[in-house]
């Protein structure tokens, strides 16, 4: 039997809300949120104070050559693996104060807990700052944590080009963020993530925890139309090869063939690039990103093969050519049924009502868990809004979920009494 923390307890929440406003000064933006994109200057200041943080904590923090940072708060047997806490510090262009930035706060806020109440675990704990999780800046998404779980090579990670073709490599090295760690070669006891909901189910549930089960599938693909670039005033209709309309056409498809997978399935564009992008010019190119999810392996391949179809007929029809890559993908994952029932256990015990949920959002814990037992926590949000500046948790909410985390860690690491 695996000793846990009595049910009195608790985190500080304060000091994690604070950390949380500190936090968000840095990279403001513009509505109230947040801009700290990869690798800009304002990344490598959040770094800083982070870093600084886990070292007031007696913490060592090391970083690997995709710029993750791990802060480690040692544990009794040096041959123990660690217990792993891990998110994200970067943001959207427009994102919110809590998204990622949570999980790893609350992941310090753990280890200054646990150094506040003297305990002492056999594990190891480990806090980490995974790099580029967003993807915003260098597509794909969790892209440092996919180098991790081997799932991408370190030469594609830093090749990725941002929209001003500066590359993931060399942004690195200019924000002084490349470390010496090899990539992967830390080994993990258990991943956990506290990450906020990214959806309205837990607040209209009125739930204080999201006990996560399951993370959804995911592709990114990302198509590239070609037509003809032509005066939109003076081009007879029936002479156009208009990639305009072959894009428009491809969204609709997108959204009949999610709706009929219903229920349990999403899809839709949420970024496209017009070439030249002239109010009075057809445009020759078009390149956009079709996002699609389910929980279910046999809904996520039958979409992908759907669309791609779909896609290819409507540019067949208006002479438009027509290539797609695939930018982004993780198969649904299952979470690691012991660590889910600690979390629900904790839940139960520290008497915050709660409920089972899936994932919507992709998450590192989506890599985390190809490598080690792995599971996630949710805090509602705020009309379930995210990605947006808009973005809003109660203070009450994310200490109730670290207070889960703090429980569901520690009687991970093992109390040493």
């Amino acid at each position: 039997m695996v000793a846990a923390p009595g049910e009195n307890l608790r985190v500080n929440g304060d000091r994690l809300w604070d950390m949380l406003m500190d936090m968000a000064k840095i990279g403001p933006g513009i509505a109230g949120g947040n801009n700290r994109q990869t690798l800009t200057d304002a990344d490598g200041e959040g770094r800083h104070l982070f870093q600084r943080w886990c070292e007031a904590a007696g913490m060592t923090v090391g970083v690997d050559k995709m710029g993750t940072m791990f802060a480690t708060r040692p544990g009794s047997d040096p041959d123990a693996l660690p217990v792993y806490i891990g998110s994200h510090l970067d943001t959207q262009p427009t994102g919110g104060k809590f998204d990622g930035v949570l999980g790893v706060l609350a992941g310090l806020e753990v280890v200054r807990s646990i150094n506040d109440l003297g305990i002492k675990t056999k594990h190891p704990i480990v806090v980490t700052n995974w790099a580029n999780e967003e993807g915003a800046r260098f597509a794909p998404a969790m892209l440092a944590s996919g180098v991790f779980a081997g799932v991408h090579t370190i030469d594609y990670a830093y090749g990725r080009k941002d929209p001003e073709g500066k590359t993931y490599g060399d942004e690195l090295k200019r924000i002084g963020w490349l470390g010496d760690e090899e990539v992967g070669a830390r080994k993990m006891h258990a991943y956990f993530e506290y990450h906020i909901e990214q959806g309205p189910i837990l607040e209209a549930e009125d739930k204080q925890i999201g006990v996560v089960t399951h993370c959804q599938g995911l592709w990114w693909l990302e198509f590239t139309l070609t037509g003809k670039e032509a005066h939109t005033g003076s081009t007879p209709m029936a002479m156009r090869v208009n990639a305009g309309l072959a894009f428009g056409r491809i969204m609709e498809k997108v959204q009949e063939i999610a709706m009929a997978e219903q229920p349990g399935a999403v899809a839709g564009v949420g970024q496209a690039f017009f070439t030249p992008n002239s109010r009075n010019v057809l445009p020759g190119k078009v390149v956009f990103t079709v996002d699609l999810r389910t929980p279910s392996q046999e809904k996520l391949d039958r979409m992908r093969a759907k669309i791609e179809a779909a896609a290819t007929e409507v540019c067949e029809a208006l002479g438009v050519g027509c290539s797609v890559e695939a930018v982004g993908h993780f198969d649904p994952v299952t979470f690691d049924p012991t660590l889910v029932g600690r979390v629900r256990g904790a839940a139960e015990k520290l008497g915050y009502s709660h409920m089972d949920i899936i994932s919507g959002a992709g998450h590192d814990a989506c890599w985390a868990a190809k490598l080690a037992p792995t599971t996630m926590i949710f805090c509602p949000c705020v009309d379930g809004l995210s990605h947006n500046e808009a973005e809003e948790i109660s203070k009450d909410w994310a200490a109730a979920g670290c207070d889960v985390l703090f429980h569901a860690v520690v009687e991970t690491a093992e109390i040493v009494e």
